[in-house]
C-alpha cells in the first residue's frame, strides 16, 4: 500500500501563486508515474499534469507556463508550485500515484482545496 497526504491548499486573490505538497509513504516501490488531479463539484477528476519515474513532467494546456511540478525523491514528495492562479483553478486538487503493474492511478491523497478568487 502507498499512503499519499497533501498539503498547500487556501485561498488566493487571481494573480496570486500556491504550492501544494504531497508526501508519498509506504510501498514505493510499485508505483512509477505521480500526478495531480483536480475536481469541481458536479464534474469527474480530471488530471492536471503527472510526472514520470524518469523524472519526465507533462501538463494539461490550461496550465502550461503557470504550474510546475517537481520532486524531492530523498523526501519522496512532490510539489506543484501554482503561479498567476486563475478562479478556473478553483478545485479540490488531489495527489495520486500509479501502480506500474496495473497501469492505472489508484492510490489517492486526501485532496486539498484551491479557491480562487476573482
Amino acid at each position: 500500500q502507498v499512503q499519499l497526504v497533501e498539503s498547500g491548499g487556501g485561498l488566493v486573490q487571481a494573480g496570486g501563486s500556491l504550492r501544494l505538497s504531497c508526501a508519498a509513504s509506504g510501498s514505493l516501490n510499485s508505483i512509477d508515474d505521480m500526478a495531480w488531479y483536480r475536481q469541481t463539484p458536479g464534474n469527474q477528476r480530471k488530471i492536471v499534469t503527472h510526472i514520470t519515474r524518469d523524472g519526465n513532467t507533462y501538463y494539461q494546456d490550461s496550465v502550461k507556463g503557470r504550474f510546475t511540478l517537481s520532486r524531492d525523491s530523498a523526501k519522496n514528495t512532490i510539489y506543484l508550485q501554482m503561479n498567476s492562479l486563475k478562479p478556473e483553478d478553483t478545485a479540490v486538487y488531489y495527489c495520486a500515484a500509479r501502480h506500474y503493474l496495473r497501469g492505472i492511478y489508484d492510490y489517492w491523497g486526501q485532496g486539498t482545496q484551491v479557491t480562487v478568487s476573482s
